[in-house]
């Protein structure tokens, strides 16, 4: 039976990369209640290639964040300038007029309930960092960069405003800061010291030189997209470099404890909407499958996170089943989500 399963996703992910706009993909699946382990890619994606996860970067800082809550170092409702200079934070959350950068806490950040302006994806003159990088007008930024770049937007409302959520790229590069500080390391070393390492990841890293050629081109519709200097300035928001296999690894590792203790999952699962038909919680995203999507059979929810350059980490608690990857395609976010369902209906 797990033969035929495997060949029968082996050919849905080649039927895939058959179309231009995939030239690779790599899938890899993990069911807890016969172990099932599925590894497949087809196209220029070998399923031990590493590629680029962008904002599944974010899940990694989550888990970061919460060792440092359960060692005592934070607490999700810590104003921020309890762990930065008030004069940094000053001015980065501006709305109608007023400053309430000082009002800011960790779990603000990490849920998108800040309010900030989103530095990558807001049109600033009117064209946005995304639309210049898609564009093929690659360029490299610091932190400081973006934290100026924020300052410069108007927020989007007040910190923690009902169930209001705004994705925003500048929450986490905010959040990597405050890792750093309490640290004393790059984010790049803190996330080898505190989760690489201690999973056996030997492929995966923050991408930090430009000059690295081993992650797996991104795509753009129907050319590459390269952009190599961009990528080693999203660190904590989006500049993790992983395979499928390893991100499978650090997932489980996420949602079964060896983390840090399973007991705070719940805590996270707070749900606000964010980009249909994703909501966000506590550093966590939900996909619950539309209708349209599966109009003849009920999918489980799906808790984990995507990036922007088509690879994704989710899980399915109602099913224990785990799916990582990518489509390596930035032109069509909802490729990934339909590959995952489509590989979901196999099982």
């Amino acid at each position: 039976m797990n033969i035929q399963i495997e060949e029968i996703t082996d050919r849905l992910v080649q039927k895939q990369t058959d179309k231009p706009a995939f030239p690779g993909i790599a899938l890899s699946i993990y069911r807890t209640s016969d172990q099932l382990l599925i590894n497949s890619s087809a196209g220029n994606l070998a399923n031990n290639h590493p590629f680029f996860i962008a904002s599944a970067t974010k899940l990694y800082i989550t888990a970061i964040i919460l060792q440092l809550a359960r060692a005592g170092r934070l607490q999700l409702d810590d104003p921020l300038t309890c762990h930065l200079p008030e004069t940094e934070l000053h001015g980065v959350h501006n709305f109608k007029s007023r400053d309430y950068s000082a009002s800011l806490t960790i779990r603000h950040l990490m849920a998108h309930t800040s309010g900030l302006p989103d530095y990558f994806q807001q049109e600033v003159g009117g064209q946005s960092l995304l639309g210049r990088l898609q564009e093929g007008k690659d360029s490299t930024w610091s932190y400081e960069d973006a934290l100026r770049w924020t300052k410069e937007m108007p927020a989007i409302f007040p910190p923690g405003t009902g169930r209001k959520a705004y994705y925003s790229d500048s929450n986490y590069q905010i959040l990597g800061r405050v890792i750093e500080q309490l640290e004393e390391a790059d984010i790049g070393t803190v996330l080898k010291r505190r989760v690489f390492e201690p999973l056996g990841l030997t492929q995966t890293y923050l991408y930090t030189d430009a000059s690295d050629l081993t992650p797996r081109i991104l795509n753009y519709k129907n050319a590459p997209l390269e952009i190599r200097q961009a990528m080693t300035s999203f660190g904590a928001d989006g500049g993790i470099v992983s395979t499928a296999p390893e991100m499978l690894v650090f997932l489980r590792a996420f949602f079964e404890g060896d983390l840090f203790d399973s007991s705070v999952l719940v805590g996270l699962y707070d749900w606000r909407k964010v980009m249909f038909p994703l909501q966000y919680g506590n550093g966590v995203m939900l996909f619950a499958t539309p209708w349209f999507f599966s109009p003849f059979k009920k999918q489980p929810d799906l808790i984990g996170h995507s990036g922007l350059s088509g690879a994704f980490a989710f899980y399915a608690p109602q099913t224990g089943t785990y799916l990582t990857g990518t489509v390596n395609q930035v032109a069509n976010p909802a490729a990934l989500f339909q590959l995952m369902r489509k590989a979901m209906d196999l099982l």
